[in-house]
This record gives C-alpha cells, structure tokens and sequence, in this order.
C-alpha cells in the first residue's frame, strides 16, 4: 500500500481518537514491527480494514458516447455510478 493511504489512515485514526468523550491519542500507537505491520493489534486490525475498504472499492463508470470531438462520458451518468456505490459527490 503506498504511504499516501498510510499516511490517511494515521491521521483519520488519530482524529477519531481525539473525537472521543475523553480525547487521548499516543503517537507510540503507530510503531512498527520488521514487516511494518503495527505492533498495536487494535491499529493493525484498523489498518488491515481501511486496506481492505479502498481494495474492494470498484465504480463501473458509464459508457462513453461518441460526439465530434471524441468518446466522453456524461457528468451526470459519472456522478450516479460514483453515488450508486454508496460515496458522496460533491459539486
């Protein structure tokens, strides 16, 4: 996984803890093992889902039609199979 989608992680992870009734987060959370897996089992558990949530993430786009100036694809018809996968589009 590239270090971008880590990087996300961590910091949605650490949000949420400082969401919490009583905020608490200790960056020793995120320390690493040999293999980079997370020496914590609640984070690596985290971390092994939100892998997983981005992997199974699939949108079949619409069809593209033709016009004059080449093969496009409808913004409406982007927005409904973005939106027909359950995420949110915003203007």
């Amino acid at each position: 996984m590239s270090e971008q989608m880590r990087e996300q992680f961590e910091t949605a992870y650490k949000v949420a803890c400082l969401k919490r009734s009583v905020p608490r987060f200790d960056a020793a959370v995120f320390a690493k093992d040999h293999c980079d897996d997370y020496l914590n089992s609640l984070v690596q558990s985290a971390w092994w889902a939100w892998q997983e949530s981005r992997i199974s993430l699939v949108i079949e786009l619409p069809k593209p039609w033709q016009t004059n100036v080449g093969a496009m694809l409808t913004p409406n018809g982007v927005r409904f199979a973005i939106e027909a996968a359950g995420l949110k589009v915003t203007p």
